[in-house]
């Protein structure tokens, strides 16, 4: 199992470029799940040992941000809350690990802080990727959305390549015990799922109207 996971790895290292990076992280910032603390890092890490330009990781990170954020903030802008809501609480919404209550929160964040939240909500875990939408079903000036964005995506993506980069110089103190950890986090998000998938069923149950006796 070490050996596979360890080829995984390598295999993601190799192919680690400012193009995969921009494009993990447009995806990172669009409706689909998909962490950045497995990209940002990772590339960080591999421009330490030289294979990248740290300075160009963040770019293309926060350039990767900035789309996957139009494209949320465009489909929440012209199909509308009504859609959005729809599409959360669908089928393919729950897959991509969606729901009514994450768009609702993500709305709530946006009205309690207005434009800011677009800065701010990039910085906050389970609102990051979704702050995109409220800002589009509200119609939110583009310069200013591109502006907040911008800012809140960039400052992420500089802690994540701050930690990336010097995680490099502790690599003989973590290689030791790089396998439990890759097992760990393997078994975390193993259990995430399963949490995810428990509590999905158990509110879709809780929401569904109750046999009638005859």
């Amino acid at each position: 199992m070490g050996e596979i996971i360890q080829t995984v790895v390598d295999w993601y290292m190799a192919n680690l470029n400012y193009f995969t990076v921009f494009l993990l992280m447009v995806i990172e910032s669009s409706f689909i799940p998909f962490p950045s603390e497995v990209v940002v890092p990772f590339a960080a890490y591999k421009a330490a040992d030289g294979g990248l330009n740290v300075f160009l990781v963040v770019v293309a990170a926060t350039l990767g941000a900035m789309v996957g954020a139009l494209v949320n903030y465009y489909l929440a802008k012209y199909l509308g809350r009504p859609l959005v809501y729809k599409f959360a609480d669908s089928k393919m919404g729950r897959m991509l690990l969606l729901s009514e209550e994450k768009v609702d929160h993500a709305e709530d964040y946006f009205k309690r802080y207005g434009n800011s939240s677009t800065f701010i909500g990039r910085l906050v875990p389970a609102v990051r990727q979704l702050i995109s939408i409220p800002a589009g079903l509200a119609r939110m000036n583009m310069r200013n959305f591109l502006i907040f964005t911008t800012a809140g995506a960039g400052l992420w993506n500089i802690i994540l390549a701050v930690v990336g980069y010097y995680a490099y110089e502790l690599k003989d103190k973590i290689l030791p015990y790089l396998d439990e950890a890759l097992y760990a986090l393997g078994a975390a998000f193993i259990i995430y799922l399963i949490v995810k998938a428990v509590r999905n069923r158990k509110k879709k149950k809780e929401n569904s109207p109750a046999d009638t006796a005859d």
